[in-house]
């Protein structure tokens, strides 16, 4: 018998894992609700690859493109979290949507801040690593905030 459940990957600090930079979730028991009857599969590529706690990294626009650069340190740490996506997304084939952490420089779709390498801002609407391989995947990709904002104006709820 087929599952025909919706297979929904989702930032796993939305779920309430501790596993965001300072070891603290973003439980989002709204964004929860909004996906009962999906099948949750959640990700965190930063956990993943350095743990948590963690110091935090910052997206800056290099020569060589947009990279994960850690705040701590100055590594580049773009390829473990790219490899982790592709991974991810290889392991997990049948994804029908994605749900991001908003401003995350991993999981943010459209919300992931950029900065030049003065670490002025440049850009309040780039994309996280994570999601970037989503979007190569062709897979419906959202920011948590922007998916229950974009539900509530469907079901006629603004508040």
């Amino acid at each position: 018998m087929k599952n025909n459940k919706k297979k929904v990957a989702i930032s796993a600090c939305l779920m309430g894992q501790k596993c965001r930079y300072d070891a603290t979730d973003n439980l989002d028991v709204r964004l929860l609700g909004k996906l009962e009857g999906c099948e949750l599969i959640p990700f965190c590529p930063e956990a993943y690859a350095f743990g948590s706690p963690r110091p935090t990294m910052d997206l800056i626009e290099t020569e060589q493109g947009i990279k994960a650069i850690s705040n701590l340190t100055g590594a580049d740490l773009s390829p473990p979290v790219r490899r982790y996506a592709e991974e991810f997304f290889a392991g997990h084939p049948d994804i029908d949507l994605y749900i991001g952490k908003d401003r995350s420089p991993s999981c943010g779709v459209c919300s992931a801040r950029i900065y030049d390498r003065s670490k002025k801002q440049i850009d309040a609407s780039g994309r996280g690593l994570m999601s970037e391989e989503a979007v190569k995947q062709g897979i419906e990709c959202w920011d948590a905030e922007e998916y229950l904002e974009d539900r509530a104006k469907k079901s006629g709820y603004v508040g």
